[in-house]
């Protein structure tokens, strides 16, 4: 497996790779919609806006299936930004991947600070055999998806949003259904709302990471000879093609929860 470019800041560690995919991430999402809302039109609108007003009814779809839509059209920038930024992490690992080898741990920097992940493998080589001469790959380009702590930050975010919504909008129904339909099952009811919050980020951690895992080692087939650089070729046209199915299934499935586990917490027991 490749190493994270990680430095460390005033004793935190920070992953360089996913700062950065964030960012182009979020530059992408941005340079879409502004683009998509540019030149609206109602008697001659583009194939972006066109585009983008079919995403807008999608996701009212989306949110009218899981509760009334009076209800849920404040979440309606909600979805169109969890769906179109999950998407776009998802889909940036898929083209290409940029990787740096190291030999010599003392240019393994980044502005003059060391990549910890780099020292700390040649120092652990080292230990274990003075003699030997490691070898370091650095991966920057990446789904950022494909890390769990992007993952499992999206799900917590939403996690905070659910149970504050249903706090303080639905104050009375949202504690109560802790003890139903007894009061000694709220240890089960808090181990729940944790397995949701679990669940939802490892979903989408875990389909991804698999995929990126699959084309690394599809792309090393090409050392074994002909045979292997074909076998390569034809395994990445096909996986690439599913990936961006999996990759679209993703944003949908983590959206659609979030809409699920919204209804659950702002709706009473007789309006579900």
């Amino acid at each position: 497996m490749h190493l994270s470019p990680i430095i460390e800041l005033g004793g935190l560690r920070f992953d360089l790779s996913i700062i950065l995919m964030l960012l182009v991430t979020c530059t992408i999402v941005f340079v879409l919609a502004r683009l998509a809302t540019s030149n609206l039109s109602v008697e001659n609108p583009g194939k972006l806006q066109n585009f983008m007003e079919w995403v807008v009814e999608f996701i009212q779809n989306m949110i009218s299936s899981t509760m009334d839509l009076k209800k849920g059209k404040p979440f309606l920038a909600l979805g169109m930004t969890l769906l179109m930024f999950i998407f776009v992490s998802n889909m940036l690992g898929l083209p290409f991947g940029i990787v740096t080898n190291y030999e010599d741990p003392a240019k393994a920097t980044f502005f003059g600070k060391p990549l910890v992940t780099v020292q700390e493998l040649f120092a652990e080589a080292h230990t274990a055999n003075a003699e030997e001469h490691p070898h370091a790959a650095v991966q920057w380009w990446k789904s950022p998806t494909a890390d769990a702590g992007v993952a499992m930050a999206l799900a917590g975010l939403i996690f905070l949003l659910v149970h504050i919504l249903g706090m303080f909008r639905n104050t009375k129904a949202y504690f109560k259904h802790y003890v139903q339909p007894f009061p000694f099952f709220l240890p089960i009811n808090l181990i729940e709302q944790f397995s949701k919050l679990l669940t939802h980020g490892m979903r989408l951690f875990g389909n991804i990471f698999a995929g990126e895992v699959l084309i690394s080692v599809l792309l090393k087939l090409g050392a074994l000879g002909v045979a292997g650089s074909i076998a390569s070729v034809l395994g990445l046209v096909v996986w690439q093609g599913f990936s961006i199915f999996v990759g679209a299934i993703q944003a949908f499935v983590f959206t659609i929860l979030t809409f699920v586990y919204i209804s659950q917490a702002i709706e009473t027991h007789d309006e579900h």
